[in-house]
């Protein structure tokens, strides 16, 4: 009874009514085609309710670090905005001053096992702390690993590399124009062993439209056929023959 009540809490509020509008850090060195899928709302499965409640506990362990990061004194600012630019939004978790230098803090909360072998930082999450470090224009960063079972911390000192920061940008307006084109990007060349893959909510659209670039009126026009002749009672043909 009460799962369900409160599986139920975590679904409703994780469906989104609106489509994306603008790119987020957090979109800087995810696939592509999961970025524009989530632009177009195309079909994907819901995340379960436990890993939504995972999401919620690591908000909790983010209060927690603030806490500390606040009493110390160190802190500048938490859930700090970027500047306004016309292509990405998003907010820092933290910016900090220690020994008169700033720095932008990013915080991750991972398991016992993740954090048992972590040795370098993800690259998806260096490239998220390099674009908060290019907009506010600091120079250095600290990705901040929580291990969520025991409260052990692992800290990565990141530097600025500007010419990271103009590739992944450039990338992201490459993205946008395809967006507004309706061009689906090409898949990815390590499809589907990436991890991205292995937990992606958009795996089922990705493969119904290929590997190639195709545009995303067709696809949803030869969805569409399909789904009304098998209405109809006629050969279930695949959908990609």
């Amino acid at each position: 009874m009460l799962k369900e009540i409160i599986d139920n809490f975590y679904l409703d509020n994780n469906r989104e009514s609106y489509p994306q509008k603008r790119f987020y850090v957090t979109d800087a060195g995810k696939c592509p085609r999961s970025v524009f899928f989530k632009f177009k709302q195309a079909p994907c499965r819901d995340l379960e309710p436990r890993i939504l409640r995972l999401f919620d506990h690591g908000n909790y362990i983010h209060e927690l670090i603030i806490k500390a990061l606040s009493g110390q004194k160190v802190l500048r600012g938490d859930e700090v905005n970027i500047p306004a630019n016309n292509l990405v939004a998003g907010r820092a978790d933290a910016l900090i001053q220690v020994a008169g230098e700033d720095y932008v803090v990013d915080i991750k909360s991972i398991n016992s096992m993740g954090f048992r072998v972590l040795t370098k930082p993800s690259l998806e999450y260096i490239y998220q702390i390099q674009l908060y470090l290019h907009f506010f224009q600091i120079n250095q960063g600290v990705l901040l690993y929580v291990n969520k079972d025991t409260q052990d911390l692992k800290e990565f000192l990141i530097d600025y590399d500007e010419e990271l920061c103009h590739r992944l940008l450039d990338d992201l307006e490459l993205l946008g124009q395809k967006i507004a084109a309706n061009r689906v990007p090409v898949r990815s060349g390590d499809w589907p062993s990436n991890g991205q893959c292995r937990y992606c909510p958009y795996k089922e659209v990705c493969s119904m439209v290929g590997a190639d670039e195709v545009s995303w009126d067709e696809f949803k026009e030869r969805v569409a056929k399909h789904e009304e002749s098998i209405k109809n009672g006629e050969s279930k043909k695949k959908l990609l023959s």
